[in-house]
Formats: structure tokens, C-alpha cells, sequence
């Protein structure tokens, strides 16, 4: 059933072109296939299609997400790229832009080109 099945994940965008660059150039996945649908990228055995829509609003929540041994060193690698971390209100980031969770887990969240609310998670 679908229990045992792969997942494929899905985020949109107005500009593959664009979309392309940051998901190759800035966060290394593999391009795989481009066609005038969607940018389909090898995301460590997942695949992700990058979907060429022709409007959308970006939610203002988490779409997607990788878990990482080292959320620092990943955080410095990206900003160094020029990724910019989102800092929440209410919430306590330190200078990185990194939450710990009461649980000891902690994200990182950043944006796409389009706006799709991105992160990066360490988890104990």
C-alpha cells in the first residue's frame, strides 16, 4: 500500500529558471529533469518537483524541510550563499536564526526564491 511507497514532495513556483538555480546552485540538489511542467530534483533518493504554476501565494508555514547532523554548520554554509533565516516573532532565535524547540530539537527556516517557507531541523 502506500505505507511502503516512496514519497514524492511538491512545491511550487512561478520561475523554474529561477527555482532551478537556488535548489541546484544554493542548496545542492541534482537536477534531474526540466520541461515546461516543473524542475525535478534528487533530494537524497526523494524526488521533489519543483511545480511551474502561473500564480500562487506562498503560505506562511513550513513546506518543506531536511533534518541535518549539524544545523549550525548548515546555517553557515547557506548564509554564506546568501540565504537569509527568517526570524520570528515571539520566538528565541539566536544570532544564526536558530530555534531550540523545548525539546531539544532545532530549525532553522528560510525562504525560496517564491517565498515557500523552507527548513533545516536538527533533532536530538
Amino acid at each position: 500500500m502506500i505505507s511502503s511507497s516512496k514519497m514524492i514532495g511538491f512545491v511550487p513556483t512561478k520561475d523554474g529558471n529561477r527555482a532551478r538555480k537556488f535548489y541546484e546552485n544554493v542548496l545542492g540538489l541534482r537536477c534531474i529533469n526540466q520541461d515546461n511542467f516543473a524542475v525535478v530534483f534528487d533530494a537524497n533518493g526523494i524526488m521533489l518537483r519543483v511545480t511551474i504554476v502561473p500564480e500562487f501565494t506562498p503560505t506562511q508555514f513550513t513546506v518543506l524541510g531536511w533534518e541535518v547532523s549539524d544545523i549550525q554548520s548548515v546555517v553557515t554554509s547557506l548564509s554564506a550563499k546568501e540565504v537569509t533565516f527568517e526570524k520570528y516573532k515571539g520566538m528565541t532565535q539566536d544570532s544564526l536564526g536558530i530555534w531550540t524547540a523545548p525539546s531539544g530539537a532545532k530549525v532553522a527556516w528560510f525562504k525560496d526564491p517564491d517565498g515557500n517557507v523552507l527548513s533545516v531541523s536538527q533533532h536530538s
